[in-house]
């Protein structure tokens, strides 16, 4: 049972460790996108919104060369295919939190889950208790890093179907990093929200942290598979989406 605020009016939640298990984005999304990058782009490199996102990788790439990093180089938006398909897999292998590879890789995505060949496992807590929430006049968000065409992706092909209907808001690191409180502060503001009105959950403690630091309630979710947080006693914990605002 959690002791949050009883003014509550919306739950933000992370995916990769809360909604879903942490190996569905590291062993089956991350190497989806890995092996088909090359023929994406082969087949759509033209498409104006390719070349947005192969003109973010260009910058970022530019911008981690100059502060000392070390990724492969490419020559900018008409950069061969092989060399941003290098610097993706640098990327994807690096885990970083890439705006553009996000985007780029939430487009690789979209075929994979219209034919069936990725399905989302969500954690078995999840849809029951979102409409729990949503039935007791609770907004569901989503902050993830993935891209908001990812995240929506996701929610429209899970194990069990289509759940876009639990969720009335996505965002994405457009609106800033998950370790800034400043993210947080505009998440509250485009939902039209006092931060302390609505709950972040998380399994990253640094994510928890910079969500309190802007006046959020957090919760440290636990799941099977999750990393643990060196700080983890500071933040009160729940084990299932049932303990969210539970009034037992």
């Amino acid at each position: 049972m959690t002791d949050v605020a009883t003014n509550t009016r919306a739950v933000l939640l992370d995916i990769e460790g809360t909604v879903t298990p942490i190996s569905f984005v590291h062993d089956i999304l991350f190497p989806f996108a890995r092996k088909h990058v090359r023929d994406y782009l082969t087949q759509n490199a033209g498409a104006p919104e390719v070349q947005e996102d192969i003109a973010g990788l260009f910058r970022e790439n530019s911008l981690d060369r100059k502060t000392g990093e070390q990724p492969p180089q490419i020559g900018g938006p008409v950069s061969s295919i092989d060399a941003i398909v290098a610097h993706v897999t640098w990327l994807i292998d690096h885990d970083r939190k890439s705006p553009a590879l996000k985007s780029l890789q939430g487009k690789i995505w979209t075929q994979g889950y219209r034919d069936g060949t990725l399905k989302a496992p969500l954690f078995a807590d999840v849809v029951p208790n979102l409409r729990r929430l949503r039935a007791q006049g609770i907004r569901v968000a989503i902050f993830s890093s993935g891209s908001v065409l990812a995240q929506k992706l996701l929610f429209a092909h899970t194990g069990t179907g289509d759940h876009r209907d639990l969720i009335d808001e996505y965002f994405d690191t457009g609106v800033g990093s998950k370790v800034s409180s400043v993210s947080y502060s505009e998440i509250a503001r485009r939902l039209e929200l006092l931060p302390e009105e609505i709950i972040f959950v998380s399994d990253v403690t640094n994510e928890l942290a910079a969500a309190r630091d802007a006046g959020m309630p957090t919760l440290l979710c636990l799941r099977p598979g999750n990393q643990p947080q060196s700080t983890a006693e500071q933040f009160q914990t729940i084990q299932s989406f049932s303990q969210i605002l539970d009034s037992e």
